[in-house]
């Protein structure tokens, strides 16, 4: 399967079913081979089956769900994803259930039906993606030179992409700020280096423009 270039998520969940199914064809051959009568056991085994389904209901519903991501493919191996409210890139897809690893190498195992129950986000399905900043300045500040200073750090760096145009509006006022609202695209592989940019950046920037960043204060007086 690999070699034939199948997605990974695919060869995980087949390699995880055979493996389980191989499991029970051994049991019965071994028990046959013990000199046990294996039709009289397989109509035992299925007189319980609908116990068994009963009591691995939430496996099977693991399974079915299982099945579901491979056929509808909401994300696949590599992707960055968020499930409920839980982070990570997928590492695989078994049987019964999703593995994801977070950004600080924490491995978590996800139950296939949680996943096919919640809403999810896929961060890594387009490839590009838009970079939402906001940066609050003094009222004293001059909005059209503000604007022109964030332009400058916009342009500097070549992982923004230009069409669709960069993006820089008034987004409210505030107590003690006027926010200033950045829309940028990047390369979705490239998001997370964007963002930091432009918040070290413009920072930066403010500084040496001399830009106001209010911050919240308190005055106490003595009675």
């Amino acid at each position: 399967m690999e070699k034939a270039k199948i997605g990974k998520e695919v060869v995980t969940f087949a390699h995880s079913f055979v493996k389980n199914a191989v499991k029970i064809l051994v049991i019965v051959a071994a028990v046959g081979t013990l000199g046990f009568n294996i039709a009289s056991l397989i109509t035992a085994l299925g007189a319980a089956t609908v116990a068994i389904g009963l009591a691995l209901q939430d496996s099977l519903k693991n399974i079915a769900s299982g099945v579901t991501i491979l056929i509808n493919k909401p994300f696949k191996v590599g992707d960055f994803i968020e499930a409920g409210n839980l982070q990570g890139t997928v590492t695989r897809i078994d049987i019964a259930s999703t593995h994801l690893l977070t950004l600080d190498n924490k491995e978590i195992i996800i139950p296939n039906s949680n996943i096919a129950s919640s809403n999810l986000v896929n961060y890594s399905s387009q490839e590009k993606r838009r970079v939402d900043l906001s940066y609050g300045v003094s009222y004293k500040s001059d909005i059209d030179f503000v604007r022109s200073v964030i332009k400058k750090v916009i342009a500097e760096q070549n992982l923004i992409f230009t069409d669709p145009e960069p993006f820089i509006a008034v987004g409210k006022h505030g107590d003690n700020s006027i926010e200033i609202v950045v829309r940028i695209w990047c390369k979705t592989s490239n998001y997370w280096s964007v963002y930091h940019y432009m918040q070290e950046n413009v920072k930066k920037a403010f500084d040496k423009n001399k830009i106001e960043i209010p911050f919240t204060q308190i005055d106490i007086h003595n009675s």
